[in-house]
């Protein structure tokens, strides 16, 4: 049966809405508070959720952003009494499927319920269609290397064995860990990522085991942690060599009990979590070095899987490029040999990252339909835009892409004899090619430079390639 959450301080509210929905045959639960709202949901699996937003202890608003973050499939309409247009903007920003104002209307009520329900059972249906006709080659290439790698994964996908994925940074150690859970039995259940690296080693605990309200100055709420998140599912443990070794100490006593106990809490909970481990470092020799333990090592290391660097499967460099080039709709560029001979020669530090930077430098900067080797050499270059000394530093033409108009002083009396449209649009195309030009054609590199969002130089760059 369709359970559905009302989240309201108000008795009234909260029996009203009850019966309305009762009649209609759902089961309905109700919470006088966020917080009580949200032990709910840790318990129950529900369909939606009607949320106010004045509510005590925890806001409606922010619960809502703890709900999308938790529980993203969960539908929420978001009701209040105290409604302005800005209050129900940003609930839709975060995530809201719609808002109500109160008194609520019984139509209104009913059919906001149907449509949230219907796009609910949409967006199930919709991950349901992606996981089916996601293919096993989602890993590209068909190199010897990576066909061990996919061979690998079949086979340590069906077991519940742990896995340590090994790979220098950009060998796609992610990708690896998302077809091991696609593949295994716990595919329905969620996949859990946590970056060992990004975490700071204060809040690493209460990130992986979840705190209780008041254990530490902000924890204002009950918070569970990525263990329990992905119970019944597979938590990803990426760049585990960063970790700690007192957060070591306790994952491994988690991995050895099956248990956790929640930061500022007494209660023991289960956790039924597949471990999938990776790195990009010498775990045996960390150990050696005394940064590792040795016993969490072994108990990570059951089924060992090492991605090849790029250079170690440079058969697949054209086919993955092109892949990429489809994949941000520049697919229309073709290679020629000189550019499928020079790929393939190409070191790669930065293995499949570096190979998508450069189909994003192609899509933005290259205006031809079939590239060759001296098209891609002249966009891998480093240092594309030369060292600036100061603000009247001149640009060093030596560094700019083949094409690229050489921006000399004396040439910009050109721009001062247009009209002021003209004069601006002449203006910022160049800029905007010379910034492009001194990060490396890199969009997301580039819009931090200047300041502008990378959307909007998406934009400019389209308008000006159509000029």
């Amino acid at each position: 049966m369709t359970k559905i959450l009302i989240i309201d301080d108000e008795p009234g509210i909260r029996r009203t809405l009850a019966s309305i929905l009762e009649d209609e045959n759902y089961r309905v639960l109700t919470a006088e508070d966020a917080l009580v709202g949200i032990a709910i949901l840790e318990k129950e699996q529900i369909n939606l959720i009607f949320l106010d937003v004045l509510l005590p202890n925890l806001g409606g608003l922010e619960a809502l952003e703890r709900i999308q973050k938790e529980w993203p499939g969960i539908e929420v309409v978001v009701i209040s009494g105290h409604a302005n247009v800005d209050m129900a903007v940003r609930a839709v920003k975060l995530g809201a499927f719609d808002f109500l104002e109160k008194p609520l209307s019984l139509d209104k009520v009913l059919t906001v319920c149907r449509n949230a329900l219907t796009m609910q059972k949409l967006k199930e249906e919709n991950r349901g269609l992606k996981k089916n006709t996601l293919r096993e080659d989602e890993i590209i290439g068909k190199s010897p290397a990576i066909e061990n790698v996919r061979e690998l994964i079949r086979q340590a996908a069906a077991s519940e064995a742990r896995i340590l994925i090994t790979g220098e940074n950009g060998t796609g150690k992610e990708l690896a860990a998302r077809a091991i859970h696609r593949l295994s039995g716990r595919a329905a259940k969620p996949f859990v990522e946590v970056n060992c690296a990004a975490i700071p080693d204060t809040l690493i605990e209460s990130e992986l085991f979840g705190h209780e309200k008041g254990a530490f100055t902000d924890a204002v709420s009950r918070r569970r942690g990525r263990f329990e998140m992905a119970s019944g599912g597979t938590l990803f443990l990426d760049e585990i060599g960063d970790m700690s070794l007192a957060a070591q100490s306790k994952v491994l006593r988690v991995i050895q009990e099956g248990k956790v106990e929640r930061v500022g809490g007494e209660k023991t909970l289960d956790v039924d979590a597949r471990i999938v481990a990776a790195t990009n470092k010498d775990l045996e020799q960390e150990c050696g070095r005394g940064k590792f333990r040795q016993d969490l090592f072994f108990r990570l290391n059951v089924i060992p899987i090492r991605l090849p660097a790029l250079r170690e499967r440079a058969e697949d460099i054209p086919l993955l490029l092109l892949h990429f080039l489809k994949d941000i709709g520049a697919g229309h560029i073709a290679l020629d040999n000189s550019a499928v001979e020079f790929l393939m020669s190409q070191p790669w530090p930065g293995n499949i990252r570096e190979l998508k930077n450069l189909a994003e430098r192609i899509m933005v900067m290259y205006r031809g339909d079939r590239a060759g080797a001296g098209d891609l050499q002249n966009l891998i270059q480093k240092n594309l835009g030369g060292e600036s000394s100061g603000e009247n530093s001149k640009i060093n033409e030596n560094f700019l892409p083949p094409g690229y108009p050489a921006m000399k002083n004396q040439e910009f009396g050109d721009i001062l004899n247009l009209r002021y449209t003209e004069a601006k649009n002449s203006f910022e195309k160049r800029y905007l090619e010379f910034q492009l030009a001194r990060n490396g054609g890199i969009i997301s590199r580039t819009a931090e430079a200047i300041g502008i969002y990378p959307s909007n130089l998406h934009a400019k760059l389209r308008k000006y390639k159509k000029d």
